[in-house]
């Protein structure tokens, strides 16, 4: 009898040959070696396949670094990859998910892999025993740190705008510190795309579909006042007042489709919106602003400080043609309704300044836009040049009720008014001046004098005077003084035009306060024994008398909406009469 001797002997292999043949036998150490080996492989294979399960496997790719980056840094970080990734299924359905894994380590080791990997994340995945399974229950809830309010049901159980969305639709798969968070961008495509613009705009669902009335007293300028009163009683809408909160206008440009198609057939299906959005949103969960560019909403002061959004010279937007042609509208429209914006925001320019203060109109204070008086539309002519939007008692009316009706006439009559005056006055110093046979030095005094008058009456007439009606009263006080100015060097008489409302600060009381019945102060008031007049002290002035005789500037200075406070010298005024 012939044995084989060796390695397999010593695993318990007995191989010998008689004359009757090979005879192969297993000694009881190889058995046990055997059944060692076997548990040893099933649990490294169920050790490697729950590696392979965890996010620490998934980042072994280089090309996954962002997208675990962006999974460390969010609230999801608790959560596996594979928990969102593959849906709930049966062990048959998980085996096929493991294949496709498998797949992809094969494709990764022979650099057979696409650089850019694409993985989608099913409703049921989400809405998963042990994550979000109630959230179609909760109704409304109040989402991020905008105080917006959401409800899911509507949104995932019907179509919204004729389509079907699902969890990805809004939340993004992909964004450093937030993945699988809300991104707004999706809400602002399907909320603001197509709805209009500017005070046309009219956002889907409402700005009340997503955001509450406030009930907090507002500080605007130094009017307060209840928001939600305001808007309720007014009936104003929101867009009335929050103006250029939308900038963008969402296109899906056909370049986007070519970042992960090259089929022609696949590209001649750019054009079939119902096709594109149901294969893409509904059936594969891709995420709209990975097709749509970006379309911003916040407030136009921040957006001012960001980088203009992608496509923001598309058609429709600020600064570009309406048939797309990006241009710079400054280049040729160089500061055009600059000087209006000067007076109305206080910051004048500084020949005009001098020792002007920096006076912002109460409206640029409160935040109201031009749009917010300019509104009534006017269309040019011969209908080919577009229309602008003018100034109007609407605007008035629309947030400070029927009462202000003609508020707007008087404001404008009177700057009209009081700049004819300015103006005649002032041709009626470049008469004496012409004819004036003074010193030169004292010509010379006069020509200076006059010219700043001027300058202060041209900067009104070019920047519209009601655009800040305290700052314009204060400006014609100054062209007054330095005209008073010029006719002392010239020994000359010229008109007094003290009378005029905007010179005297008659203005409050006849454009506002007798039209809307505000309430000022009575028929007499005490005189303070700082006036240093001892037959005054103390008795009763008669106000109102005083005020028609001599207007409000003569003791009071007008430094703003209800800011006019006695002057510091007001009791030489009084010394001037009452001797």
């Amino acid at each position: 009898m012939k044995k084989i001797s060796g390695f397999p002997r010593f695993l318990g292999i007995n191989l010998t040959k008689d004359s009757g043949g090979w005879h192969l036998s297993f000694a009881p150490r190889f058995k046990i070696a055997a059944a060692v080996l076997a548990v040893g492989a099933l649990v490294t294979l169920l050790s490697l396949m729950r590696y392979s399960e965890s996010p620490g496997f998934c980042n072994s790719c280089h090309i996954m670094k962002p997208y675990y980056d962006a999974w460390k840094g969010s609230r999801h970080n608790k959560v596996a990859c594979v928990k969102c990734h593959y849906p709930p299924s049966s062990v048959k359905t998980h085996l096929w998910h493991k294949f496709q894994a498998l797949s992809q380590v094969a494709k990764y080791v022979t650099r057979t892999y696409s650089s850019k990997p694409y993985a989608e994340v099913a409703d049921a995945s989400c809405l998963s025993s042990g994550c979000h399974s109630t959230r179609l229950l909760e109704g409304w809830v109040k989402v991020g740190d905008k105080g917006v309010r959401f409800d899911h049901r509507p949104h995932l159980t019907e179509q919204r705008r004729g389509r079907q969305l699902r969890c990805t639709s809004c939340h993004s798969q992909i964004m450093v510190g937030r993945h699988m968070e809300v991104t707004y961008d999706t809400c602002y495509t399907c909320h603001f795309k197509n709805m209009g613009s500017g005070k046309e705009m009219k956002p889907l669902g409402g700005c009340l579909s997503c955001h509450n009335l406030p009930v907090k007293n507002f500080k605007l300028g130094n009017m307060s006042y209840n928001h939600k009163e305001f808007v309720t009683k007014q009936g104003l809408s929101c867009r009335n007042c929050h103006l250029g909160v939308v900038s963008g206008d969402g296109a899906a440009p056909r370049d986007r489709c070519l970042t992960c198609h090259n089929q022609p057939e696949k590209l001649d299906k750019y054009g079939d919106v119902p096709f594109l959005h149901e294969n893409h949103v509904t059936r594969h969960h891709v995420a709209c602003f990975h097709c749509h560019q970006e379309i911003k909403h916040s407030s136009p002061l921040k957006m001012a400080q960001e980088p203009a959004p992608a496509g923001a010279a598309a058609k429709g937007a600020p600064g570009s043609h309406p048939l797309g042609i990006s241009f710079d509208c400054s280049y040729c429209h160089q500061d055009k309704h600059s000087t209006q914006l000067e007076l109305y925001s206080g910051r004048l320019p500084e020949d005009i300044k001098g020792s002007l203060p920096e006076l912002a109109s109460p409206m640029f204070k409160a935040g109201v836009n031009c749009i917010g008086c300019h509104y009534q539309d006017k269309s040019e002519k011969n209908g080919f040049s577009g229309h602008t939007q003018k100034a109007s008692e609407q605007a008035c009316m629309k947030c400070h009720g029927g009462k202000f009706k003609a508020t707007w006439g008087h404001v404008r009559d009177d700057v009209r008014s009081s700049l004819k005056q300015l103006a005649a006055k002032i041709a009626g110093a470049k008469a004496e001046l012409a004819r004036s046979t003074r010193p030169e030095g004292e010509l010379e005094k006069a020509r200076l004098a006059l010219a700043r008058a001027a300058r202060l009456e041209q900067f009104l007439g070019t920047a519209h005077g009601e655009h800040n009606i305290y700052l314009t009263s204060l400006i014609m006080r100054e062209a007054d003084r330095t005209l008073g100015e010029a006719g002392r060097a010239l020994g000359a008489e010229l008109a007094d035009i003290s009378a005029e409302p905007l010179i005297s600060g008659s203005y409050c009381a006849t454009q506002c306060h007798q039209e809307v019945g505000v309430k000022v102060p009575p028929e007499t008031v005490r005189v303070p024994a700082s006036v240093g007049i001892a037959a005054l002290a103390k008795k009763a002035m008669p106000h109102k008398a005083h005020t028609e005789m001599l207007g409000c500037v003569k003791c009071h200075d007008i430094g703003g909406h209800k800011n006019v406070p006695l002057r510091k010298n007001y009791g030489e005024t009084c010394k001037e009469c009452h001797k």
